[in-house]
């Protein structure tokens, strides 16, 4: 009988114990609600130019205000794209899209943090403004030769590499990188249209410009600019997506029946009937369909009713028991893509599951997988894993969101987060002399509030150390589609 007893409260200790575990990891509204605060500061970390009086990461300093100045033009402002001082026209684009998307889809869920939100979009904007206006016939689409400026192991506030301008023009065109710029400047225009409708004006009446100028004069920037984006930002998809992409963006924005035109004529051939089943500053076929199918199942647009097929077959393809499956997932349950900054594809996809999700429920669809279909809240529920084993979630009980939690990564790979800040060293820090810096085995001296690293291997595994950029280095288009995710997550707390 004693022992019988003895064996009930062992089990009753073991599973208590269990339980509490389970609780240790169950995320509340204001956890997601400080995740995207904390999501939106990182953009101010990654700021480049003349920073505003409200600016909340104290740490950094004005940067790059010479920027352009040597080609006659003002390249000044934008975002540096990762732990780098370089600004990359495609990747910074991509990233003002998908900031504009978060706020489109999910800002009625941003409360206080909705202004924050617009003001990091508009820092972009302002930037694709500049860059798409300052010469006819010209796109300037990047500042910083990569190939320096890796070189220098440097805060952005002591910069003093070659700031190399790269420009694209009708005799050296780059569709996929004017198009991804047409396409962030028309999303924006949506979300100022009621609080600043002459910006928005401005915005939109720009992407159209910028499209023709890409729809024109095709080609690749890849082509164009050769090693001053390859290997790092390579189009390897082509331009044919962007096209599709930013024509779909100028239409959702403006519902001019020539891009309803232009989509329907040129859709096939622009990758509509590929089922891609990634989405990254890349390739944008995945999300061009769950885009295009909000016009489908939002206001039955039958021209697009082929998206919400294509569209079902993505989302099929990541959610395991479903004929269509084939994605890989880590034995943690994080979504595997690629060794190499793999939340990037985790967060865009996760994007992409609640858009579509908020899609189906508007006209209380379902996405269709051979046979069976799949609820919104089964999409919601496979988002919900994503963005909690992110914060915490998972086998190494780490955050992967800078700032966030008991436990994140200490050695970041980002030069101004590593390096002494101007305000607590005034003395300049040389390129050279930096690289002590990168090495050293301590902690990043100055938190990068929300920047969410590359993230863990096939096994979850992770290494926090600064010389592994794979893992430990953060992106702005890592956390542009996530801020829409935690805005979701902070008003809509589901059960897994």
């Amino acid at each position: 009988m004693a022992s019988a007893m003895f064996s009930l409260v062992v089990q009753i200790v073991f599973f208590t114990i269990w339980f509490l575990s389970l609780l240790c990891y169950g995320f509340t509204s204001h956890d997601y609600s400080d995740a995207l605060e904390k999501s939106i500061i990182f953009f101010e970390g990654q700021r480049s130019g003349k920073l505003p009086p409200n600016q909340g990461l104290t740490w950094r300093g004005d940067s790059g205000l010479s920027d352009g100045s040597g080609y006659h033009v003002d390249l000044v402002g934008g975002y540096y794209d990762a732990g780098d001082n370089v600004k990359f026209g495609l990747p910074m684009a991509f990233t003002t899209t998908m900031l504009a998307w978060s706020v489109i889809e999910f800002g009625s869920s941003m409360g206080s943090q909705i202004d924050n939100a617009k003001d990091a979009v508009r820092w972009g904007t302002d930037y694709l403004l500049k860059a798409a206006t300052a010469t006819p016939g010209t796109l300037y689409v990047q500042v910083g030769d990569p190939n320096i400026d890796h070189k220098c192991w440097e805060r952005p506030e002591d910069m003093d590499t070659q700031r190399n301008v790269y420009k694209v023009t009708t005799q050296n065109p780059a569709s996929d990188v004017a198009a991804e710029t047409a396409a962030a400047l028309a999303a924006a225009s949506i979300i100022f249209k009621e609080s600043d409708p002459s910006y928005s004006d401005k915005l939109l009446k720009t992407a159209m410009k910028v499209f023709d100028f890409a729809d024109k004069y095709r080609g690749s920037y890849s082509d164009s600019l050769n090693s001053a984006v390859c290997p790092f930002y390579c189009s390897y998809s082509g331009y044919q997506d962007e096209l599709l992409w930013g024509a779909s963006w100028i239409y959702r924005a403006s519902q001019n029946s020539l891009y309803l035109t232009y989509i329907q004529s040129n859709g096939r051939t622009m990758g509509s009937e590929d089922d891609d089943y990634s989405f990254s500053w890349d390739d944008k076929r995945a999300g061009t369909k769950v885009l295009l199918s909000h016009e489908f199942l939002t206001k039955n647009t039958q021209e697009f009713q082929v998206y919400k097929g294509h569209s079902d077959n993505y989302i099929c393809s990541l959610v395991p028991g479903t004929s269509n499956f084939q994605d890989q997932y880590t034995p943690g349950g994080l979504l595997y893509k690629a060794s190499a900054s793999n939340l990037q594809y985790v967060t865009t996809t996760t994007f992409l599951l609640l858009a579509y999700a908020n899609y189906l429920s508007a006209n209380r669809g379902v996405a269709t997988c051979g046979t069976s279909t799949i609820a919104p809240e089964k999409l919601i529920a496979q988002a919900k894993k994503q963005v909690d084993y992110i914060l915490g979630d998972n086998p190494e009980k780490m955050s992967y969101m800078v700032g966030f939690g008991e436990k994140y990564p200490q050695h970041v790979h980002h030069r101004g987060s590593s390096v002494p800040s101007v305000h607590q060293h005034p003395d300049r820090i040389s390129c050279n002399d930096g690289f002590q810096y990168l090495y050293s085995s301590s902690p990043n001296p100055n938190v990068l509030v929300g920047a969410i690293v590359g993230g863990p291997d096939n096994k979850d595994n992770f290494a926090d150390d600064r010389n592994n950029y794979q893992q430990s280095e953060p992106t702005t288009y890592i956390n542009a589609p996530f801020v829409g995710a935690l805005a979701f997550f902070s008003k809509n707390v589901s059960p897994n």
